[in-house]
């Protein structure tokens, strides 16, 4: 019973060791460095944003994920973009097709 325990234990700070090295060489597997807290890269033109723009986006990590408040706002913030820009097609199409 008491090698049972030994070995026990022995594997447990051996997985420790192991987890904590492969922690230490390999990172938390992030292509960007994390951010300070509070910080957010979360940046968008205040107008005419391109697909250059949406590329570059950056969402802060959180514990499961991204901030949602941060994926929410970019989201509302294309949408915005995307209706305006249907929105001044459809006017374009109307004023060049007199027909309509």
């Amino acid at each position: 019973m008491t090698t049972v325990l030994i070995y026990l234990v022995v594997m447990a700070l051996v997985a420790a060791v192991v987890f904590l090295l492969a922690s230490v060489v390999f990172g938390r597997g992030e292509e960007l460095p994390a951010l300070p807290p509070g910080a957010s890269p979360t940046r968008l033109p205040a107008t005419d944003v391109t697909g250059d723009d949406v590329r570059s986006v950056r969402f802060q990590l959180v514990f499961r994920g991204y901030r949602m408040t941060e994926v929410d706002w970019v989201l509302q913030r294309l949408g915005g973009e995307l209706d305006q820009l249907r929105a001044k097609v459809a006017e374009l199409e109307k004023a060049d097709d007199p027909s309509r």
